[in-house]
């Protein structure tokens, strides 16, 4: 019990990474393997000022109730059972809201990172850009 008791705070801040994670990072990974379009990004990204706060007010619950559990332990003396399992899982939580973060902030990036990794590096030199004026496909 006391265990589980040490995740919780792991638990809650990768629920809120999932999240958050919905409406930036997820799609585009989805997107990006080949398995989505691009209008389940966009139907996501609808819900952005709702899936962002959540990650980030989750991941930060989940720090906060890291350092409860970790000087509750170093006030009894006992060793925090988990410490490094949750601090791996708050780190990644962190990392995932981090990215849906920036991706928000900045989504000219995130559209050029899509339009990059499809193209394959822009290496193709396929682009509409790159054609003579007047002519068609």
């Amino acid at each position: 019990m006391a265990r589980l008791q040490a995740l919780v705070g792991g638990f809650i801040s990768t629920g809120g990474a999932i999240v958050s994670s919905l409406c930036c990072v997820l799609p585009l990974a989805i997107v990006l393997l080949g398995l989505g379009s691009g209008a389940f990004m966009a139907t996501t990204m609808k819900y952005t000022s709702v899936f962002v706060p959540v990650g980030v007010i989750s991941v930060s619950t989940g720090f906060y109730l890291h350092l409860r559990e970790r000087r509750r332990c170093a006030r009894a003396g006992c060793s925090m059972a988990g410490s490094s399992l949750n601090l791996i899982l708050l780190s990644v939580s962190a990392l995932v809201v981090a990215l849906a973060l920036f991706f928000t902030l900045f989504p000219a990036f995130s559209s050029d990172l899509l339009l990059w990794a499809t193209d394959g590096g822009g290496a193709a030199g396929g682009t509409t850009m790159s054609m003579p004026t007047g002519m068609s496909r």
